[in-house]
């Protein structure tokens, strides 16, 4: 099934990169949420297409607010249309379309793809991670701490996080899925969000990075992150090691 998860986000993924510039790309902001007809496409594609696989199981989906109900199925879709909607809308490259089946509170696949960079990530739980096929496996670096996030130097709790780790470098990203997987795939070792995130912007990745050997925690509170109940949490920290994510957790909440 994993080959056909990796066939639906490259396929969609695609189309929405053929939507870039165009009236599609254009929307409106809620809040701190930029809303464009592409997310409904790529909804509408992406629903189509899981829907061909396993008919049975429902999609829970970000831009389908009557599918998020706190009760959830035993086995679903829960999926992201386009993370990184105002780096697409923008023009920039970091936004990706991604997919996780969810079992047992916890994401058993995950597919993700950034088609402006030609990114394909795939995960099954248990069974390992890729990209663009090349198993992925973290080999951290205790000299090394390259923090990620999305502006073009480190700010709020990015540059908190940056000097109280003592950072040695520094990389920008778009999308908090595709931060995520940065992590995972050797360009960045931590990346914190202080901020409300959601789980159609973390599962597909929090697959990634664990069966990657990486670490995916809550910023505040219990570290772990079950799939039940709200789908909103109050912050995420991703790190190479557990050790590296304790720390860059302290370092965000300690007075």
């Amino acid at each position: 099934m994993l080959e056909q998860l990796a066939g639906i986000v490259t396929s969609v993924g695609r189309e929405i990169l053929s939507w870039r510039g165009s009236r599609a790309a254009q929307g409106t902001w809620h809040g701190s949420q930029l809303k464009t007809e592409a997310d409904l496409r790529a909804h509408a594609a992406l629903s189509r297409e899981l829907k061909r696989i396993l008919p049975d199981i429902p999609v829970v989906s970000e831009e389908d607010g009557a599918s998020q109900s706190p009760t959830r199925p035993p086995r679903y879709w829960l999926i992201d249309p386009i993370d990184g909607t105002a780096s697409f809308s923008e023009g920039f490259a970091g936004y990706v379309t991604q997919v996780a089946l969810i079992e047992d509170r916890r994401p058993q696949l995950g597919a993700i793809y950034a088609p402006a960079l030609e990114l394909l990530y795939l995960a099954q739980r248990g069974k390992g991670a890729t990209l663009n096929g090349k198993r992925l496996r973290i080999a951290s670096d205790p000299r090394r701490r390259v923090l990620i996030d999305n502006s073009p130097e480190p700010r709020g709790a990015a540059k908190l996080a940056f000097e109280r780790l003592r950072c040695t470098g520094y990389v920008e990203s778009g999308s908090i899925s595709l931060k995520i997987c940065r992590v995972a795939d050797g360009t960045a070792d931590v990346f914190v969000k202080d901020i409300t995130v959601r789980d159609w912007d973390i599962a597909p990745a929090h697959l990634v990075i664990g069966e990657s050997g990486g670490v995916l925690a809550g910023l505040h509170g219990a570290a772990e992150l079950p799939y039940a109940g709200g789908y909103e949490r109050g912050g995420i920290v991703a790190a190479t090691t557990a050790e590296l994510a304790a720390e860059a957790r302290a370092a965000l909440t300690r007075p």
